[in-house]
């Protein structure tokens, strides 16, 4: 799941990023409202969090702005201004959900799974299988035959990302933007020295190997190749 983060507190962002990441989410950050909408309006995100007083362009303006292009991606709205007619003009604003700070980690990634199920009823935020490996996005607990794989976070979320997209032929390029969150060299090989691991961890000593190499091109996750 890729969110976007608008927050111009450098600790604040920190927390946040640090916590979502860990959750198993990818993060883009803007720190100013203006280069947060412009990310907002040239990325696929799943949802927004969005602070209120930012640089620039405010949280709430940035909010109006992709509504009335027609944008529906769920916002997360965070402020310090916790008054009723604040959180009311939050919401009328086009915000989906408001959070006043300080507010508790627990609580926002429990608003944000609700927006996101929301936006897409039919998407499972729970639990994820194809086969015989299951994911459980709730405890991070990976199984194949019933066996339990111990990933680390950023396996985890390359395993949940080929998931989602399973059957689908996936570049190094989609998997660099929406697994490590931003872009470098395509010509590294982290992405390849990742896919081993996770080949070792949930292919190795199974009878069907599910992670498959697509010559040229990048690699698809299925039941057959």
């Amino acid at each position: 799941m890729h969110i976007l983060l608008i927050e111009d507190d450098h600790d604040a962002a920190a927390y946040l990023k640090k916590g979502l990441v860990e959750s198993g989410y990818s993060l883009d950050h803007s720190d100013n409202g203006d280069d947060g909408l412009h990310l907002a309006i040239t990325s696929n995100y799943d949802a927004l969090i969005v602070d209120r007083m930012l640089p620039g362009r405010d949280g709430l303006s940035v909010i109006s702005m992709l509504r009335a292009g027609g944008n529906t991606t769920p916002v997360l709205v965070l402020s310090a201004l916790g008054e009723v007619d604040d959180r009311v003009h939050g919401l009328k604003s086009g915000g989906d959900d408001y959070m006043v700070k300080p507010y508790a980690f627990s609580e926002l990634l429990a608003r944000l799974e609700v927006l996101m199920r929301r936006a897409n009823p039919t998407h499972d935020l729970a639990r994820l299988k194809i086969a015989d490996l299951v994911m459980d996005l709730k405890t991070h607990n990976v199984t194949r035959s019933g066996q339990k794989i111990y990933l680390q976070p950023r396996e985890f979320r390359l395993l949940e990302y080929f998931m989602r997209h399973q059957g689908q032929v996936v570049t190094r390029t989609m998997l660099l933007e929406k697994v490590w969150g931003y872009s470098f060299d395509p010509n590294t090989n982290v992405i390849d020295v990742h896919i081993s691991r996770l080949r070792n961890k949930i292919d190795k000593g199974f009878g069907m190997p599910l992670i498959h190499t697509v010559r040229g091109v990048g690699y698809k996750f299925c039941e057959a190749s």
